[in-house]
């Protein structure tokens, strides 16, 4: 039987704060020594049938319930132990105490994304340097440089994967609940996070009543248009290879697609940073359509203009580049169409094509396939 601290509440009285310190640092490289060892058993047992015998319909789900673990933490351990093989390097600095489990952990999962165009060595001076969530961050870059059409792939996959039920009570509450994407996600925070802020100090409300009075105020007509500030490249606005994600306030990196969306229809605001990331000017912020240009588009389209019949109104719309402004497009009218976000977002992360006829007719062309299942339509 384990001793507990009240068990022996002088055994840790004496330590100085530096012998604190070095407790908790001692304590933690153990932890992730044995989360290392724990990894590899956990691959190693993931081959054998033992779990399928012990009725589990995967290891990663008998790992789950006998060993007192979460799901994700049940899948990393697997993830890393099934590529250790490649990670010699980290799995030494681990056990030097250079990083934790949970660089290792991102180290796999990244070296599994990127397969042959994965580089153990510049990752691991990263993540000697680096907390576990800023390493992270950095290896999303990684993937996105060495890899961006399969990282707005993922992304795209995300925003199929949204969804939010809606169930009413008996007493008319409305129970809400769902799964968004991270760019979704953003623009939700966005929107909410401001009127979600308490309001003076007699505010005593929970922040959970807060949310919920924020997403009302939105949803009844209150507030101001959600700002998102994305911060990007050049070379990653033009997707140029080898470039970073964009950064995203609330959200993790976004693709260069996505990117390529948000400025269609945006507010853009120069800042010019030095090779040390020092600001050295900041530009006022100019929008990319003009008020004046977008009330003739929305007296000109009034609506959607997705060929298949899309209703949505002006007010729901984004004025779309047919040539996009980063590859020389202009802002003329005959430039520019007003699509809904699900349309505008098909058009750029979902590698649709539009383009005006010789007839001024808006043509629709789905995506290439070149294997798999044939590409889904819109609805």
């Amino acid at each position: 039987m384990l001793a507990t601290q009240d068990d022996c509440p002088s055994s840790t009285a004496h330590l100085t704060n530096e012998e604190w310190r070095e407790r908790l640092r001692q304590n933690s490289h153990v932890i992730s020594v044995l989360m290392w060892s724990f990894a590899q058993d956990a691959a190693e047992f993931a081959k054998t049938d033992a779990w399928e015998e012990d009725g589990s319909a995967t290891a990663i789900d008998w790992i789950r319930f006998n060993c007192n673990m979460a799901s994700g933490a049940a899948a990393n351990s697997v993830a890393v132990g099934e590529t250790i093989a490649r990670l010699p390097e980290s799995s030494q600095a681990l056990t030097e105490g250079e990083i934790g489990f949970a660089h290792l952990t991102t180290m796999a999962r990244t070296a599994n994304a990127l397969d042959e165009r994965f580089d153990e060595a510049p990752l691991l001076q990263k993540a000697r340097a680096n907390s576990p969530g800023k390493f992270y961050r950095i290896c999303e870059h990684y993937r996105h440089a060495a890899d961006p059409k399969r990282y707005a792939a993922e992304q795209a996959e995300q925003v199929e994967n949204r969804y939010l039920k809606l169930s009413t009570w008996q007493d008319g509450s409305l129970m809400i609940s769902g799964q968004l994407d991270p760019v979704g996600g953003a623009a939700f925070l966005t929107a909410v996070k401001p009127l979600a802020r308490k309001m003076g100090a007699d505010d005593d409300r929970s922040q959970e009543r807060r949310n919920a009075d924020a997403v009302v105020e939105l949803a009844s007509g209150g507030g101001s248009q959600a700002q998102i500030q994305v911060t990007s490249s050049v070379e990653t606005l033009l997707g140029l290879a080898g470039a970073p994600a964009a950064e995203m306030e609330f959200s993790l990196p976004i693709s260069s697609t996505t990117v390529e969306r948000l400025a269609c229809d945006s507010s853009i605001a120069r800042v010019l940073l030095d090779s040390e990331s020092l600001v050295i000017d900041v530009g006022r912020s100019k929008r990319v359509v003009a008020e004046p240009s977008r009330r003739a588009l929305a007296s000109r389209d009034a609506h959607c203009l997705w060929p298949m019949g899309c209703d949505r109104p002006a007010s729901r719309c984004a004025a779309h580049h047919l040539v996009h402004w980063i590859r020389g497009g202009t802002t003329d009218l005959d430039n520019l169409i007003l699509l809904c976000h699900r349309h505008h977002w098909m058009v750029h992360e979902g590698n649709w094509q539009i383009v005006r006829g010789d007839d001024g007719r808006i043509l629709t062309i789905p995506p290439t396939v070149t294997f798999g299942p044939p590409a889904r339509g819109p609805d």
